[in-house]
């Protein structure tokens, strides 16, 4: 029987022809991994705050990956004809000429705030390769030119043998959000879509993310495979698996694409109520940690704003002015609307008040924004006696956020 497109089924779809199981798919914690004491149930226990935690991820590229998944997941990319002459000085310094950004991936317009580095968090590295394989770096390179975060995906249990491989483009950034989509038949075609030359198809349907990677942690795996497991059952094309993608000790971890809306100690149970939220175009505060398409300084004002009463709709609060005036200290204007009908968007085939996935934020005539928020923020690095992953030594450092001033409301333009 066909489901309409909107709604979840009640199982997972028939028994099909199956590829011999992964290796990794009955991921077995380490013998001294236990799941009360690993660094998902210690941050939870502490009470470590979600918000605000979000990843930068403006924009995605999803790469079906059904092999295993090692620790540094883009080492699982392979060339099909492997080049043994490559000089091992080109894989510690690659240098590949700059992408011409894909359709609808464009540099980002926007003038009133330049990302700024994180130092709560590592930089970002290329992944490592072998002499006789660069695919993995050039990759890495490129996704980072284009400021696009790269992850493995797969289905929950096994693959059917019979279907190709895909992969997913995606962009989150507000008002352009999109997703192409388009079938890989080698690990190298990857060049091809980030260079343009496969710009693939345009899909509405979202993209529901549950981070399994066990070889990274512990946690994400024991955690997030019941997680992926409901969501499976009600959405089964539009759950996948993922790789790394932050915060281990949130785990659970989900993502909805394209708004990049992470979610964090998601309980098994709270996956499907997460998904119909974000089909309905609205965000739910309980295991919120914020859009990876804002900076964590404007997720946390957002926040704040959210939890004085200002709207839950997905493309409501959208910053409009981000200054510094001191390096801990940011003052951030968000947009806000009075008509509620009009103030969210919803995934493709959920609602007829907008699409996300082609970037509608409201219908043609919707009302504009009639006053403004302006939210202080500050941000302290605080020192925890724990575990930030479970492979990690305690202690560690997290930045946490506050409300620095009363919420300024005023008309718009004033």
């Amino acid at each position: 029987m066909t489901q309409p497109p909107g709604d979840p089924v009640a199982s997972a779809p028939p028994p099909s022809p199956t590829a011999p199981p992964r290796s990794d798919s009955n991921f077995v914690p380490p013998p001294r991994y236990r799941p009360e004491t690993g660094c998902a149930a210690s941050a939870d226990n502490r009470g470590d705050p979600l918000f605000a935690s979000a990843p930068p991820a403006e924009r995605w590229l999803l790469i079906e990956a059904n092999t295993p998944w090692p620790r540094i997941a883009l080492t699982a990319l392979h060339r099909s004809t492997p080049n043994p002459s490559t000089p091992q000085a080109a894989l510690n310094h690659p240098t590949p000429a700059a992408p011409t950004p894909p359709a609808d991936l464009g540099s980002s317009t926007s003038a009133t705030h330049t990302p700024q580095a994180d130092p709560s968090r590592p930089a970002a590295q290329a992944a490592p390769s072998t002499a006789a394989d660069t695919l993995p770096t050039e990759i890495a390179q490129l996704c980072a030119q284009l400021r696009c975060r790269p992850v493995l995906i797969r289905r929950h249990g096994r693959s059917p043998a019979d279907t190709p491989r895909r992969w997913f483009l995606v962009d989150s950034r507000p008002g352009h959000e999109s997703i192409r989509t388009g079938e890989l038949p080698t690990d190298e075609h990857l060049l091809a879509v980030l260079s343009g030359k496969d710009p693939g198809t345009l899909t509405t349907d979202p993209i529901y993310l549950v981070c399994t990677h066990g070889r990274h942690d512990a946690c994400c795996a024991v955690r997030g495979r019941p997680a992926a497991a409901a969501l499976t059952a009600a959405y089964p094309d539009r759950t996948w698996e993922c790789s790394h993608i932050g915060g281990d000790r949130f785990a659970a971890n989900l993502v909805f694409l394209p708004h990049s809306l992470f979610y964090g100690h998601v309980p098994a149970d709270q996956a499907v109520p997460l998904a119909e939220s974000y089909n309905q175009g609205t965000i739910t505060p309980t295991y919120y940690r914020g859009s990876g398409a804002h900076p964590p300084p404007v997720q946390a004002a957002q926040h704040f704003a959210r939890t004085t009463g200002h709207s839950l709709a997905i493309n409501a609060l959208h910053p409009l002015v981000i200054t510094q005036p001191t390096p801990n200290h940011w003052s951030v204007t968000l947009s806000t609307r009075d008509s509620a009908p009009n103030d969210s968007t919803t995934p493709a085939g959920d609602s007829a008040s907008g699409d996300p996935a082609r970037g509608d934020s409201a219908p043609p005539h919707a009302p504009i924004h009639s006053r403004t928020i302006t939210v202080e923020v500050r941000a302290e690095m605080v020192t925890v006696d724990g575990q930030m992953t479970c492979a990690a030594k305690p202690p560690g450092q997290v930045r946490h956020f506050t409300l620095a001033a009363p919420i300024n409301s005023q008309a718009a333009g004033s």
